[in-house]
């Protein structure tokens, strides 16, 4: 079995002297932070507001922080601080819903795809350097069969040559909301190639020796297809970058150049996204919400647990699925959605 390791020392070194200052004085915020969790599941009743009050006095902290060391970082976009704060509610209402216990796995999808939706706005959809028409018939055939006409923005240029890279498993849906909004943006419809990367975390050790493994022998892509593209990268939680690192620098080390390299993340904690600015060159992170950190397994804090697992539902240890068994649980109403992508992912696994 043909395997790759990084490991969160190496992934460290990437990160300067004044990271590492940001990340520590983030981690004793919200390490204050928690003693008032626990004062706040332990006191009366009559007593939450008071302390739900300095919970929110905590976390605007921390807002304030992340926010002064974000606006020095042009290269990681976050939805809050490129955005009219007018629409800042929405976001802020849907993060509230991925992250609730009672989320459910359809539920949870549904927000998912509403927020690569907004991603993707946040990427390509500000002031296009033009705009195109696209005409389209109707249902309405009295008097006579009815057209409109809309305008939306020409991006052809930053995505028509794109690749969605997936870093199996959490990331499979999301990579397909992405290239599904990619086709339908593209004047000629253009669905990506998708390369799949089977890569883990080793849930044994603790963030500090944290591994990532990349299993050759499980994944499926091709090298000259890749030369010289715009490399897409959507998975919905960025803890640590290691995934995305470890796959970077493997393609790197083959030879194989990207044109831009775009990860897309719900989710991202200061400390991925850091390591990712600075391991990749010219690596651009666009993600809807900033966490300040994370615990000893590398969770992001607070957090929405396991996405994959929310997304995709459980695997055992001993039995996890393969992609015809993801797809099938799926379901025809996402497949259906998602049809074109679908095809050219069995394409890449199954070869042309």
């Amino acid at each position: 079995m043909t395997r790759l390791v990084m490991r969160a020392m190496d992934l460290d070194g990437y990160l300067r002297p004044s990271d590492v200052q940001t990340i520590d004085a983030l981690n004793r915020q919200y390490d204050e932070t928690s003693k008032i969790f626990a004062r706040y599941d332990g006191c009366e009743p009559a007593e939450r507001p008071a302390v739900q009050e300095q919970m929110e006095g905590a976390f605007a902290e921390m807002g304030a922080s992340m926010r002064a060391v974000l606006e020095q970082e042009p290269n990681i976009h976050v939805y809050s601080l490129e955005t009219p704060s007018f629409i800042h509610g929405e976001v802020s209402r849907l993060v509230a819903k991925l992250r609730h216990v009672d989320t459910g796995g359809p539920e949870f999808v549904y927000y998912i795809q509403r927020a690569y939706e907004l991603l993707f706005n946040l990427a390509f959809g500000g002031e296009p350097k033009s705009r195109r028409n696209i005409m389209v018939k109707t249902p309405v055939t009295y008097p006579v069969q009815n057209y409109a006409i809309h305008k939306i923005p020409q991006i052809d240029d930053v995505t028509g040559n794109s690749v969605m890279i997936v870093m199996l498993r959490a990331a499979l849906l999301p990579s397909m909301i992405v290239s599904k909004e990619i086709q339908e943006y593209s004047s000629g419809g253009y669905v990506t190639p998708f390369a799949l990367f089977k890569i883990s975390r080793d849930d044994s050790k603790t963030e500090r020796d944290m591994a990532y493994v990349l299993d050759l022998d499980k994944s499926f892509f091709d090298l000259d297809a890749l030369d010289g593209k715009d490399w897409f990268f959507a998975d919905p939680m960025n803890a640590t970058g290691g995934s995305m690192i470890s796959v970077v620098k493997f393609l790197l080390d083959q030879g194989v150049k990207p044109r831009s390299v775009k990860f897309f993340n719900v989710l991202s904690v200061m400390k991925g996204s850091l390591r990712i600015v600075r391991a990749i060159e010219n690596a651009s992170v666009y993600t809807l919400w900033m966490d300040p950190a994370l615990n000893e397994k590398a969770y992001i804090m607070p957090g929405v647990g396991d996405a994959g697992d929310r997304i995709n539902g459980p695997d055992t240890k001993t039995d996890p699925r393969n992609l015809i068994q993801l797809f099938s649980d799926y379901g025809t109403r996402i497949t259906s959605l998602y049809r074109a992508q679908v095809r050219e992912i069995e394409r890449t696994v199954l070869g042309r």
